[in-house]
């Protein structure tokens, strides 16, 4: 099965041309042939940029909008395969454009839906159901390891007792006054630029083209209830502060048949008491003693992959910054991992016994001029801090 158009360039269904056309650049950039290295890079490429084109065309965005992915590319091959009405032999022109070589758009649409475009009986035209939002909260470990969660959301959906139609099974109907069943009207005004005609859904009947005696008593004929629901959301690995997950069809349901609207899901990671996160890297602080920073020291520092050893040298000044390959955030559209940046703070006694006092005296005293000391004088003053 193809993939979404909107999910292929990362964006919502309601995308400014502008937000369209900077998420191809990113795809463009991320998967041009010349300089990724992802086996499916030529693909993912073509993919991003059929999107883009059909998503920045107002007209096949809405021919798109209206009949969903599958269709639409089932209609784009009828439509290049050879000439719609007064095509010359197929050759040239737009599938989606109308006139030579191409399908009228409306051809396309009464091919699929049964000429509802143009008016007729119940014509008004499917469309697709809101896309929702919500938020979820994640740690960061499970934002580093990737995890299933379970996430509870109250939405719209259509009405088990009347099978969201708004009224019961049995109700009697009678075609509506208002448009006589075409489920639109129509108005003409005249202007000086001439006669125009505009034509709009009938707002008596909501475009059904019949009117009902009854309505249903659950959803006061609404056809869409407000249930809680209880979804399994998948989060990948690397997934960052603020990134929106896209459930499909998980949203708003859709009007006379249309498919469902998605889900959005705005994933926010929590702080964590020990790092902190910078794109793709983590960083921490680690305390170390004294003697540790003068004379060096193989401490252990925490990683979201467990603990590991890091060798201090002799001579550390405090804030000096030790980075540890690989030790960082999954990439979520990369291969690899960020790094982990230790900084070390040296910690400096607030209470000293005697002994330590005199140690830190004497080597206080020697400064950096050549003085003797006693023998073992190093070791007694790494010992006694």
């Amino acid at each position: 099965m193809s993939q979404d158009f909107y999910e292929i360039l990362g964006v919502s269904r309601d995308a400014s041309e502008d937000e369209i056309k900077e998420a191809y650049r990113e795809k463009a950039r991320e998967y041009h042939p010349d300089v990724s290295d992802d086996p499916d890079a030529e693909e993912k490429f073509k993919q991003a940029k059929k999107a883009k084109e059909v998503l920045t065309d107002e007209e096949k965005r809405q021919m798109y909008d209206q009949m969903g992915h599958e269709r639409f590319e089932q209609a784009e091959k009828r439509g290049g395969a050879g000439g719609g009405r007064g095509g010359r032999g197929g050759m040239g022109g737009d599938p989606f454009g109308g006139g030579a070589g191409g399908f009228d758009m409306q051809d396309i649409f009464d091919q699929f839906f049964g000429g509802g475009g143009r008016g007729g009986r119940g014509g008004s035209r499917r469309r697709q159901g809101q896309d929702l939002q919500t938020r979820l909260e994640v740690d960061l470990e499970e934002a580093y390891n990737g995890a299933t969660k379970q996430l509870n959301v109250t939405r719209p959906e259509a009405c088990d007792d009347c099978d969201g139609a708004g009224h019961p099974p049995g109700a009697d109907s009678e075609t509506c006054p208002e448009c006589n069943g075409q489920g639109q009207t129509t108005q003409v005004q005249q202007t000086p630029m001439g006669r125009v005609q505009q034509t709009t859904t009938c707002r008596r009947c909501d475009g059904e083209g019949t009117l009902y005696d009854e309505t249903c008593s659950t959803c006061r004929g609404n056809g869409v209830v407000q249930n809680d629901a209880s979804l399994e959301v998948e989060i990948p690995a690397g997934i960052a502060n603020g990134q929106t997950l896209r459930m499909e069809r998980e949203g708003a349901p859709g009007e006379h048949g249309g498919p469902n609207g998605d889900l959005l899901i705005e994933v926010s990671v929590r702080d964590h008491p020990d790092f902190e996160r910078d794109g793709d890297d983590l960083q921490h602080q680690q305390a170390i003693s004294f003697p540790q920073a003068v004379f060096g020291d193989t401490i252990t520092v925490p990683t979201l992959d467990g603990e590991v050893e890091v060798d201090v040298p002799s001579g550390t000044q405090s804030g000096e910054v030790f980075r540890l390959e690989g030790k960082g955030m999954p990439r979520l559209r990369r291969r690899g991992k960020g790094d982990l940046y230790v900084q070390v703070q040296v910690v400096t006694p607030d209470s000293l016994n005697a002994e330590q006092k005199e140690a830190l005296e004497q080597f206080a005293e020697a400064g950096g001029e050549e003085v003797d000391v006693e023998e073992g004088f190093f070791e007694k003053l790494k010992n006694s801090l």
